[in-house]
């Protein structure tokens, strides 16, 4: 059914990797303020990946491929870049999230193993991560509507 078409509103609305697809990102996101009270955001921000985050993401992929494990996932960043133009940065939809909810959490996680999901990816992009070789580009998000006026 099409979310268009409820008339409902339910306790919360968990929105797992689709805001930065939204279009218009105004309208999807007042439709989505108007459905639920709480909002919970599982999103990444491909605009942060850097020269560094990209290498070794391309680098791991090679090795699975090698390893006879390819990823269901982008070999290319600059490919996947090319085929998504589209896309809303980080900052737009954040800047959208906070106009409509109170920002409750945020924090910056681990994504590249979501595609890659080799059997170490999650712990060696964390420890990189860490270490500060390039920014995590995964983010959750939790918000509490604003009172309506």
């Amino acid at each position: 059914r099409d979310y268009r078409d409820v008339d409902e509103e339910f306790d919360a609305v968990v929105a797992g990797r689709v805001l930065h697809h939204i279009h218009p990102l105004d309208d999807g996101l007042d439709r989505i303020a108007a459905l639920a009270p709480l909002l919970i955001v599982d999103e990444f921000a491909g605009d942060l990946i850097d020269d560094a985050g990209q290498d070794w993401y391309e680098s791991q992929y090679r090795i699975l491929v090698a390893a006879g494990s390819p990823p269901k996932a982008p070999a290319s960043i600059d490919v996947w870049r090319a085929k998504h133009p589209d896309l809303h940065p980080h900052g737009v939809v954040l800047d959208g999230l906070r106009e409509r909810y109170d920002e409750r959490t945020l924090e910056w996680v681990p994504y590249f193993h979501r595609w890659l999901r080799g059997p170490s990816s999650e712990a060696l992009e964390t420890s990189l991560i860490a270490a500060g070789a390039f920014p995590a580009i995964g983010w959750h998000w939790v918000g509490v509507r604003r009172a309506r006026r």
